[in-house]
């Protein structure tokens, strides 16, 4: 029997993490830990109470109900994914909502919630056999990951994927102002008080800017077997 692995994937915005590590867990089968939308669960918990909205936020009672939160993932084998569960209920749809957005990156810096959001992480991941993505997740979540992986790829790149993809969305969006966006988020990454953006130590580095994602599984994949080899 294959022997279940942490794997950590870390990474600069537009580097297709999510992508790549969901890509992963379904060749696996493993658990794929999307900590964005975890965020967002958090974030209707407390749209939901009234506590956070366009007159600000009530930090005292936010902190107050973090233990109330649970979070898991559960496949759903009808689409093929793993959907988020708030405290039992699938909100996967309502998540994903614009009013959500809007308030996710306040939340998301609240050094409690970052705390609580690292434990129910580590539970999840307990029983191993688990990929996620994020900025933190091999240098904080999990120290000691089976596999670290740090992507990164040329502004430009990261800049023309993210253009190519809005536009067949149907959005029409100035290059270089994404280019800007991208720039000012890895600034912002990089130097935030909690969990900023850094390379583990013991991290392998994937620089996937001349790399397809079938390129990209042959060479994850190499690291894997040989990780289970024990070289």
């Amino acid at each position: 029997m294959d022997k279940k692995l942490i794997i950590a994937i870390d990474g600069y915005s537009s580097c297709g993490k999510s992508t790549f590590a969901r890509l992963i867990a379904k060749e696996l089968k493993y658990i794929f830990i999307d900590s964005g939308a975890m965020y967002r669960a958090v974030t209707l918990f407390y749209m939901r109470r009234k506590y956070i909205g366009s007159t600000g936020l009530n930090l005292s009672a936010i902190i107050s109900e973090l233990n109330d939160i649970h979070i898991d993932f559960v496949f759903n084998p009808d689409l093929d994914v793993y959907e988020t569960f708030l405290n039992s209920e699938n909100v996967e749809k309502e998540i994903r909502s614009m009013e959500v957005t809007a308030y996710v990156s306040r939340i998301s810096q609240i050094f409690e919630i970052r705390s609580r959001m690292v434990e129910l992480q580590r539970q999840i991941g307990i029983s191993k056999g688990i990929v996620m993505d994020g900025r933190d997740i091999g240098t904080v979540v999990f120290p000691d990951a089976d596999i670290k992986i740090f992507m990164t790829a040329s502004v430009d790149i990261r800049a023309r994927r993210r253009h190519d993809e809005l536009k067949n969305k149907g959005i029409n969006v100035d290059f270089e102002e994404i280019k800007r966006t991208i720039i000012a988020r890895d600034i912002a990454d990089e130097n935030r008080d909690i969990s900023p953006l850094r390379r583990a130590d013991d991290a392998i580095i994937l620089d996937n800017s001349r790399m397809t994602v079938d390129e990209q599984m042959v060479w994850i994949n190499a690291i894997i077997e040989k990780k289970r080899n024990g070289s």
